[in-house]
């Protein structure tokens, strides 16, 4: 999306962004789907036990040949009772700029990881995100959490 806002952290700024069809869930789950189809192939080639930071390469190169585009690293203002933070937040990967994915390479995934991509999500006013733990046997069971933006739920779209 070409026209997309830095970040943008209010209510009207997030229905122009559902205009724009950022925020069409279905497009989302679309795209869902190639993310994860692309998390499996690197955890099917890979396997367990490896760092995040290795995932984390391979998956971009994953997504890039499924002619996804992926930013690494993206630093995402925080803003504190309207006066901005010196430090920013960074996305492991924000795919097609609207998809926030949070890698782990843990044991298992816990509440908090859950927490985290929600703050996430809202910092980065972006739609869904993907909390994904390449440190398991079997991705479809249990090594992939989507979550979608709190105020979706709010709006019932």
């Amino acid at each position: 999306m070409q026209n997309r806002p830095e970040f943008v952290h209010g209510e009207q700024d997030r229905r122009v962004l559902y205009l724009e069809g950022m925020w069409d869930l279905q497009a989302c789950e679309a795209l869902t789907e190639r993310i994860i189809k692309c998390a499996i192939e690197v955890h099917r080639e890979l396997g367990p036990g490896l760092l995040e930071s290795i995932y984390q390469d391979a998956f971009k190169i994953e997504l890039a040949t499924e002619g996804l585009k992926v930013v690494a690293g993206l630093r995402v203002p925080v803003v504190y009772k309207g006066q901005p933070i010196s430090d920013s937040l960074r996305l492991d990967l924000l795919v097609e700029d609207r998809i926030v994915v949070e890698l782990k390479s843990v044991e298992r995934l816990h509440p908090v990881h859950v927490a985290q991509l929600i703050t996430y999500l809202k910092l980065a006013n972006c739609p869904k995100g993907l909390l994904i733990n390449f440190n398991t046997t079997s991705l479809r069971l249990g090594g992939i959490r989507a979550v979608i933006h709190p105020t979706m739920y709010k709006s019932g779209s």
